[in-house]
């Protein structure tokens, strides 16, 4: 029997708090054992040996030892700190969305080895100044997926007959699509259009990999609408907007003004 008092973890930061005056508490989603929450004593002193280790989005090396209520932290060696993705703001709007979206999908303990390599996946592409709109979609799909809530694309989610190449509907409480004939005799309160376009990217992404995955070229109308759908059905979910979400909203708003403007600015010249 191992009676060893101390473990080693490889995870994620996904969030951390105060306790006390100096120590924090860590949300980490590890490879191993899922997502933890952890005791890092003294973070908060300036000369803690954790000091910039311990930040949400980081991907560490973790050595635990086991506590009363907490285990706690001992060493953390940084395998990836994310410095590109932090330095622009947009990019650490996305990964803070990341990390509180697998913070609410998932349970303390419960194991995902899938979804913990997607997350760093996605963190390295974004660290790497990918295309965050598909990033962000083809990642949600995955999440979703290893949540247990995969959407049903292929078939109606009420009759269950096949769907045709026409405008169908997404309705959250029913997981999936409805068709049109479906949708007018339900009248569901939540439902999102989706185009013929918008279904063959969601089924694409549904069963490729992140390489084929963005390759897909996307007009704005069809980004806006790719996330619009799924933002609809995880709000439903989850039963509330979640807070980097938001953020992310208005800076997106803000950053659209800019080039607006600088766009104006330069006709004017």
């Amino acid at each position: 029997m191992n009676t060893s008092r101390t473990y080693q973890v490889e995870g994620v930061i996904l969030k951390q708090a105060r306790l006390g005056e100096n120590d924090r508490i860590l949300t980490v989603f590890t490879s191993e054992l899922g997502k933890l929450r952890v005791v890092a004593k003294g973070a908060c002193s300036p000369r803690s040996k954790f000091t910039g280790n311990v930040e949400p989005l980081t991907h560490a090396v973790m050595l635990l030892a086991k506590g009363r209520n907490l285990d706690i932290l001992t060493q953390s060696q940084t395998i990836n700190n994310f410095l590109d993705l932090k330095k622009d703001l947009w990019r650490l709007a996305c990964g803070l969305y990341v990390l509180e979206l697998v913070d609410s999908f998932t349970i303390e303990g419960s194991e995902s080895r899938p979804l913990f390599t997607s997350l760093l996946e996605i963190l390295n592409e974004l660290n790497a100044a990918a295309n965050s709109e598909i990033a962000l979609r083809y990642f949600e799909l995955r999440l979703l997926r290893y949540a247990g809530y995969r959407p049903q694309l292929q078939r109606c989610a009420i009759c269950d007959q096949p769907l045709r190449p026409e405008l169908n509907f997404f309705e959250p409480s029913k997981g999936g699509i409805v068709c049109p004939h479906c949708y007018s005799r339900e009248n569901p309160k939540a439902r999102y259009p989706v185009s013929v376009e918008a279904l063959k990217v969601f089924r694409l992404w549904q069963s490729c990999d992140y390489a084929t995955a963005k390759r897909i070229k996307l007009k704005s109308n069809l980004s806006t609408e790719l996330d619009h759908v799924l933002h609809g059905h995880i709000s439903y979910l989850l039963g509330k907007e979640l807070k980097s979400r938001l953020w992310l909203q208005r800076l997106k708003k803000e950053l659209l003004s800019k080039e607006r403007t600088a766009t104006v600015n330069q006709g004017v010249c």
